[in-house]
C-alpha cells in the first residue's frame, strides 16, 4: 500500500515553522504550529482516525448566525462532523452535506464540507433556550430531536449525488454519525463531537474525531483501540485544554504505531457568489422573475450560510431573463 501526505510532513509530525516579526527592528522568531485537522493510520494499516480542532471554525458559526448556546452546542457538532467526513472525498471538488431534523426547536441543521475540510451551516431556528440536561450539560437532543432523520449527500461528480439517509437514534449528533455508517456504509465507526460554550456565548473549545475499523483489523487491535477510546477525556475539554488534533489522534492510536496520513487547516468558508445567486434566480423562471421585476425596484437575495446580501435592480433580472 503507497500512502501519499497532502502536506510536507514527517512520519510522525505535523507540526511546521513559521517565522513573525516579533519587535520593531523586524527580528524573526520561529515559532511551532500545529494544523487543525490531522489523519492518522495504524502501522498494519487496519485502523484509521482523524481529528480536527474546529473552535475557530465554530466560533465563526456563532458569530454569523448569532445563536443561542444549545444550537451553537448542535450546529458546531454537526459542521465539525461534516469537516472530518469532507476530508475523506478524493476529488478537489468534491463535497458533502449533512442535513439533521430530528423534530426539535432547533428545526433543520445543514452543513457543507469540501474536500479540504472547509465548511459552511445553516440552522433553521437560531435562537432556542432550554433547560440543561440530566448531566448539567447543553440539552442538544432537546434542540434537536429524535423524531426525524440524519441524510448524509456526497457529490462526488457523478450524474447525481449519493445520499444515505438513516433515523436519529439520540440527537446528540456523534451517537447518529456512528450509526450512519454503520448501517449506511456498512464500516464500524466511532465518533466523538463536543462544544463548550463561554457564559458569554462565544466558543472555548469545540473538535471531534472519527475512528474507522477496516475488515482485516484483528482482535488485538481492536482490543487496544477499544481501551484507548475508555480513556480519552470529553472531546470538548481537550480541545479547550490545548490538545492538538495530532495529539488526540496519536492518543486514539496509541500502541498501534500510527502515521500521520495527512493534515489540513479547515475553517469557515461559504463559496456563494454573485454568479451562484445569478443562476439560482434564473432556475425560477422567466416567468417569476419577470414578476419580481415589475412589483420591485430591487430584490434582495441572503446567504443563509454566511449572510452576504446580494441587491439586483429591476434591470438586473431582466438581464437574467435575456
Amino acid at each position: 500500500m503507497i500512502i501519499q501526505s497532502r502536506c510536507p510532513v514527517k512520519r510522525h509530525s505535523v507540526l511546521y515553522m513559521r517565522q513573525k516579526k516579533t519587535d520593531r527592528e523586524g527580528m524573526l522568531k520561529t515559532e511551532m504550529v500545529s494544523h487543525k485537522m490531522v489523519r492518522a493510520i495504524s502501522a498494519d494499516g487496519s485502523v484509521i482516525a482523524c481529528a480536527v480542532d474546529s473552535t475557530e471554525i465554530v466560533g465563526e458559526i456563532e458569530k454569523i448566525h448569532v445563536i443561542s448556546a444549545v444550537v451553537t452546542a448542535a450546529l458546531g457538532r454537526l459542521a465539525t462532523a461534516a469537516s472530518m467526513i469532507g476530508s475523506m472525498l478524493k476529488g478537489e471538488d468534491d463535497t458533502v452535506t449533512l442535513r439533521m431534523n430530528g423534530g426539535g426547536p432547533s428545526g433543520s441543521l445543514i452543513a457543507v464540507a469540501d474536500s479540504r475540510g472547509n465548511v459552511k451551516a445553516y440552522v433553521a431556528n437560531p435562537v432556542v433556550e432550554l433547560p440543561l440536561n440530566q448531566y448539567g450539560k447543553l440539552d442538544v437532543s432537546g434542540a434537536v430531536g429524535k423524531d426525524g432523520y440524519l441524510s448524509v449527500i456526497k457529490d462526488v461528480g457523478l450524474d447525481e449525488p449519493s445520499t444515505g439517509t438513516v433515523e436519529i437514534v439520540s440527537g446528540e449528533i456523534a451517537e447518529d454519525i456512528t450509526n450512519y455508517f454503520a448501517v449506511s456504509e456498512q464500516t464500524p465507526t466511532v465518533c466523538g463531537l463536543g462544544v463548550l460554550v463561554n457564559p458569554d456565548l462565544t466558543v472555548k473549545g469545540a473538535g471531534g474525531y472519527l475512528v474507522q475499523l477496516l475488515p482485516f483489523a484483528d482482535e488485538s487491535c481492536i482490543d487496544r483501540l477499544e481501551a484507548n477510546l475508555k480513556e480519552m477525556p470529553a472531546v470538548s475539554k481537550m480541545y479547550a485544554d490545548g490538545m492538538t488534533a495530532e495529539e488526540v489522534c496519536m492518543r486514539l492510536l496509541d500502541g498501534l504505531e500510527p502515521n500521520v496520513l495527512d493534515c489540513f487547516d479547515p475553517a469557515y468558508k461559504c463559496d456563494c457568489s454573485i454568479e451562484r445567486v445569478s443562476r439560482a434566480l434564473v432556475s425560477l423562471g422567466k416567468d417569476e422573475l419577470m414578476k419580481m421585476a415589475e412589483e420591485q425596484d430591487c430584490t434582495e437575495v441572503n446567504c443563509h450560510f454566511c449572510n452576504k446580501k446580494y441587491t439586483f435592480t429591476a434591470d438586473d433580472l431582466k438581464n437574467l431573463i435575456r
